[in-house]
């Protein structure tokens, strides 16, 4: 689903009273459009989470989301970039830059 759509329908969630938290490739998408909350990532499209093979990173960056919603002092829209705690995991024998 692409990122405008995602933060529009999360807004409209959120007038109906279902806290939502979006996971954004595209920071002036989000900028731009505005959703409640959203945590803007540094992947690639199709991988919000990372790579596949990558558990803890994923788990990182989920619990980055949800924890937006326990940010009581902060006033929508809320945009966080994303900073990873989790250094990336190389394949056997890749070594190259941004290899994931």
């Amino acid at each position: 689903m692409c990122n405008q759509a995602v933060g529009l329908v999360a807004a409209e969630l959120e007038r109906q009273g279902i806290a939502t938290v979006t996971i954004q490739l595209l920071r002036f998408v989000a900028e731009r459009v505005r959703p409640p909350r959203a945590l803007c990532v540094p992947f690639p499209h199709g991988r919000p989470l990372d790579a596949p093979g990558h558990p803890e990173r994923q788990l990182a960056v989920i619990e980055a989301a949800l924890a937006l919603l326990e940010e009581r002092e902060a006033r929508p829209p809320l945009v966080v970039e994303w900073a990873p705690t989790v250094a990336p995991r190389r394949a056997p024998g890749m070594n190259g830059p941004g290899t994931r």
